[in-house]
């Protein structure tokens, strides 16, 4: 039985009109994480630029999703799966510390509900969605490619919590991040890849490898100036 994941690899050329789309959607992401990387390291008061993250955020799912190609009432049902199961894992997580360790949000990621920002679950639906959809790529067996993907958003994870300290995303107890915050996310990550692998909906998006890559190097770029 063939795997209802895979498909057939992209054609080798686009219509000049998709092309154009697709470039002008990475120019706009790379605009504004180029303007968010310059104010939040070399800033004076890089408070104004924070102020934008929640919007940056927004905009780049915006963006990725909008070159999802079946927006079916699958996709759609797999969204909010996520969004709620990473949402309520990060509620749990903040008033227990059983699954990340002792940790608390800051004010960057905006409006709170149980402690937490309700952007938080989109997040975890972005970096589902795209390093299942990355890992699609690999010629592995279902369970494998949930691995990879899984180490994908820890990779992710890893550039990103230096960066989330600094800039008040949140803080850890006595200001050390815990391995316990690395296994968490690799435990959750990997159940939803599981999850992303056994939902039928076409897993084809042009605007995915551009987007892990600007957040990667967004992330590790700043890491690299703290």
């Amino acid at each position: 039985m063939s795997d209802p994941t895979q498909h057939p690899p992209l054609p080798a050329t686009a219509a000049p009109a998709s092309v154009r789309n697709l470039r002008l959607a990475q120019g706009v992401l790379l605009l504004f994480h180029t303007t968010g990387f310059l104010g939040m390291a070399f800033s004076k008061d890089p408070s104004f630029y924070l102020q934008f993250v929640p919007l940056n955020l927004l905009l780049t799912a915006g963006l990725l999703f909008a070159f999802q190609r079946d927006r079916s009432p699958a996709f759609w049902g797999f969204c909010l799966v996520v969004s709620l199961v990473g949402f309520f894992v990060e509620v749990v997580g903040v008033s227990t510390g059983k699954i990340f360790g002792q940790y608390e949000y800051g004010a960057t990621l905006g409006l709170k509900w149980q402690q937490t920002p309700l952007i938080i679950g989109l997040n975890w639906l972005m970096l589902t969605y795209m390093t299942g959809v990355l890992a699609l790529r690999l010629p592995l067996p279902a369970f494998l490619r949930a691995v990879v993907a899984a180490l994908l958003l820890v990779g992710m994870d890893v550039c990103l919590e230096p960066v989330a300290v600094r800039y008040d995303f949140w803080t850890w107890q006595y200001d050390v991040i815990p391995l316990q915050n690395f296994k968490g996310w690799f435990l959750v990550a990997l159940i939803l890849q599981v999850y992303f692998n056994r939902v039928e909906f076409d897993k084809r998006n042009e605007l995915v490898p551009f987007v892990y890559m600007l957040q990667l190097l967004f992330f590790f770029g700043l890491s690299m100036l703290l």
